[in-house]
Parts: C-alpha cells; structure tokens; sequence
C-alpha cells in the first residue's frame, strides 16, 4: 500500500515504460505509413472509433470499480482480525489466571502458549496469502522491475518454518508444518488448549465459550481473505476488458491520421504525440484496475498485510509483559506491506 502523497511520474513511468514502447510504435508506424510511403487507405472514420472508445471507457470503469471493492473487502477483513486479535489477547489475559487447579506458573505458561499460537496463525496466514496464483500479475516483468527498484516482499524471501520455530512447540511445529493448510491446524491447536483448560476444570464455561466465539470469528475472517486469494475477478470480464482496450489503441491512429490530414500536410505527423497519449491513456487505467485485482500478492497496492500482523504482534507481546518487542516494520519508498 502507497503511503505518500502519491506516485511520482518518475515512478508511474518505470512501471509503465514496456506499455510505453509498443504504444509508441502502434502511434508512428501507420502514420509513417501514410505520410511516406502513400497508404492514404489506412485511415478510418473516426465516428466507429469513439463508439468502441466509449464501450472500452465503460468496461474499464466497471472493471476498476469491482477491482476496487475486491481491495477494500481485503482491507476490512484485515481490520476486522486486527480487532479480533486485540480481543483474543485480553480474553486469554483475563480469563486465563492462577486458581487451584493452574498454578501460577503454569498459568503463564499457557497464556504465553495461546499469544504465541495466535501469532504464528498471523505468520501462516500472510505467508499462505503471498503464494502465487496462475491468474495473478506478479510476476510480470513490468511490475518485477518495479519491486526488485522499490521494495522487497519479506514473505518472498523468508521461510514460514524458521519463522513458526520460537512460536510453537516442538510437536506443535511438526504436526503444523505436516499439514496443507497451516493457518487452519493452528487456530484448531488454539482450541485444543482451551478445551483442555476447560476439562481440567481452570476455564469457566462461559469463558471457554467466549474463546471459541472468537476462534470461529478468525476462522471466518480466514475464508474471507481466502476467498479473495483463491477466487479471481471473473476471466471474462478481465479478458474482454483487455481486448477492448487493445483494440481501440490499434485503432486511435488510424482514426486521427485522417482529421490531422484535415489541417495539412505536416499536421499528420500530429496523430502521433496524439494517438500515443490517448493510448497511454486508456491502457494506464486498464493497468492500474489489473494492480489492485489481487489485493495479496505482493505488490505495491496490496492490502499490508505484514505490517498489519507486525503492529497485531506487538500489541499481544506487550500484553503478555515481555520485553524483546520486535519493531514496526517501516515502509520502503513510500510502500507498506
């Protein structure tokens, strides 16, 4: 997430510098065409051209609009854990307490065992929502140049089992790490040490209730943020939103050539600076709804995910009383992850 004022020019030009290139060629060759070696029939009305502009404007609009709530779901659910965090961090606090059947040592013990658990969810969780899919943009080449000048996505370069060692215990960090789906078997050994408190008579009934409530409430918010990962803005629509855009760029100049052909013989050579912005026009906006479609995978757009379980961290450790608080992760060149 871009935390600045905004993107600079400088910026928006990196990203966007191979689009810039076949742009620029799409806008000179056919006015080169027509001005040099005569193909005066390479020109089209323009009235046919601004019809297929207008549909390409409004598929795109739709496009951006849906991409854009898909990154605000994102956002809401990773505020909505945020919360439920902090709750779970107190719940444990309060409710896990010396009595006759928990010693007080053993008490935090177990309170240290169940923030600690619920941090390495919070680890899990962002490291399985950082893996690719086959219908994400992260790996393209533009948006590759931009992240190795920019930023580093920690999840990319770390390794979930060194991260979930000081978390877990050692049979823990087994059973976790043997399974698919280790966000899931961690908020499930969550429930295990409540059930376990409550049959050895240190949890009142209420309370345990309570814990669970707020076990399934992170379940919950777990599929929201897998729905998003593992459900794609719908092929059709990205598809036909491309192939609109595409093919009203490829027939922008050849609908100017004709009206700067109106105002002169060098006036042609118009339609290029012309037919080149127009372009860069509709294919940044058509890149800008692309960016923000997958609100998880690593990009400059993305919901900050990491920064977010970061500050969740830091929150639940000092809850706890201890001492070797981790920092909060800073943002590199304007970009929160």
């Amino acid at each position: 997430m871009h935390i600045g004022k905004g993107y600079s020019p400088k910026e928006f030009l990196l990203w966007l510098r191979r689009d810039s290139y076949w742009l620029l060629a799409i806008a000179t060759v056919p006015t080169a065409l027509y001005q040099l070696a005569g193909w005066t029939w390479l020109t089209l009305p323009w009235v046919p051209i601004a019809l297929v502009g207008t549909a390409a404007a409004f598929i795109v609009g739709f496009r951006n609009n849906a991409t854009y709530a898909r990154a605000w779901e994102s956002r809401q659910i990773y505020g909505a854990i945020v919360n439920t965090s902090r709750s779970w961090g107190l719940a444990v606090m309060d409710f896990v307490r010396t009595s006759d059947r928990l010693s007080e040592t053993d008490a935090a013990r177990t309170r240290s065992r169940l923030i600690h658990q619920h941090i390495a969810w919070l680890t899990a969780l962002r490291y399985q929502l950082r893996q690719p899919r086959a219908w994400e943009t992260v790996q393209q080449r533009h948006n590759q140049e931009y992240r190795n000048k920019y930023f580093t996505v920690a999840e990319h370069q770390g390794d979930l089992a060194e991260e979930l060692r000081p978390l877990l215990r050692e049979q823990d960090h087994a059973h976790v790490l043997a399974k698919s789906n280790r966000a899931t078997h961690l908020l499930a050994l969550q429930g295990d040490v409540v059930a376990g408190l409550y049959g050895q008579g240190a949890l009142e009934a209420n309370h345990r209730v309570l814990l669970e409530k707020l076990l399934m409430d992170m379940y919950g918010q777990q599929g929201g943020c897998e729905r998003i990962k593992n459900y794609p803005y719908p092929r059709q629509f990205a598809t036909i939103n491309r192939f609109f855009t595409r093919v009203f760029v490829w027939l922008v100049p050849l609908g100017l050539i004709g009206e700067f052909a109106k105002l002169g013989t060098w006036q042609v050579w118009l339609a290029i600076p012309a037919s080149f912005l127009i372009g860069w026009v509709f294919n940044a906006m058509e890149r800008v709804g692309e960016a923000t479609e997958n609100p998880f995978e690593g990009q400059a757009n993305d919901t900050p995910i990491t920064s977010l379980s970061r500050t969740i961290e830091i929150d639940l450790r000092e809850m706890l009383g201890e001492t070797d608080i981790p920092k909060p992760i800073p943002p590199q060149n304007n970009i929160q992850l």
